[in-house]
């Protein structure tokens, strides 16, 4: 079977220029099957969007469509949600896998990389192993890299847009993460900004931003959701981020 023909059986709808609509594949990556939603020119600049944990490709709903005017847009459900596949086993440092794989199935050398919160520690592990493959680094109120304590317990609901072994897989990384996330950090090449929730958010982005060489720091004080809760200023910021850093490029 050709990368084609794993990508889904729809032909993808041109607007204006040769963009791609909206459109929603899959791929068969690293054992497993990757459902992702598609949106610009294939010949632009690849961007790739990672949402939070429990979420999907919909919860960039709205922000697709505004980096689509100039980027290739990739938005994939991450393992264990949405329409991926749930295989059952969630570290972290898979998903940056499958992320990786899912570059390489589409021929993508280099992308700008945009992750929230559980997406932006994939985010980060993608550029800290793989630095050759992140042009650019977004990071949305990431979870930093320390213990962190006093987290409530996990209760399971009648939720089934996610695989709740997932949830609690990586709970446990988020409560005890591994020390070389950490050192890792220190190593990411790419321009990066770190945008966090401020004093609202239950977590501590700023942390992550000092590990960072040169990682801007922009706060959105809104909490954790930011693109969700205030949209326009996320945009503005990861804007001014990305037009400055090609600028310097």
């Amino acid at each position: 079977m050709s990368a084609q023909e794993r990508r889904g059986r729809c032909q993808p709808a041109l607007s204006g220029g040769g963009r791609v609509a909206h459109v929603i594949r899959e791929a068969h990556v690293n054992g497993i099957k990757l459902v992702y939603r598609e949106e610009g020119d294939p010949s632009a600049p690849a961007l790739l969007l990672l949402h939070g944990r429990t979420a999907d490709h919909n919860d960039w709903n709205g922000i697709t469509q505004h980096f689509a005017a100039r980027y290739h847009v990739l938005a994939p459900d991450l393992r264990g949600h949405g329409a991926s596949e749930r295989p059952g086993e969630y570290a972290v440092p898979a998903m940056a896998d499958d992320v990786a794989a899912l570059l390489d199935d589409l021929g993508i050398e280099r992308a700008t990389v945009v992750g929230h919160s559980l997406g932006g520690i994939v985010a980060y592990l993608l550029a800290m192993g793989r630095p050759e493959r992140v042009e650019r680094l977004v990071l949305e109120d990431p979870p930093q890299p320390y213990p962190i304590g006093n987290r409530p317990p996990i209760v399971e609901d009648g939720s089934t847009a996610f695989d709740w072994r997932m949830v609690h897989q990586t709970e446990r990384q988020l409560v005890a993460p591994d020390p070389a996330w950490r050192e890792g950090l220190a190593r990411i090449t790419a321009p990066t900004l770190v945008v966090s929730g401020g004093a609202a958010s239950h977590l501590r982005a700023q942390d992550v931003a000092a590990l960072i060489p040169g990682a801007e720091l922009v706060t959105i004080e809104v909490g954790h959701l930011i693109h969700v809760t205030a949209r326009r200023a996320f945009l503005r910021a990861v804007d001014e981020f990305l037009n400055g850093a090609a600028a310097a490029s």
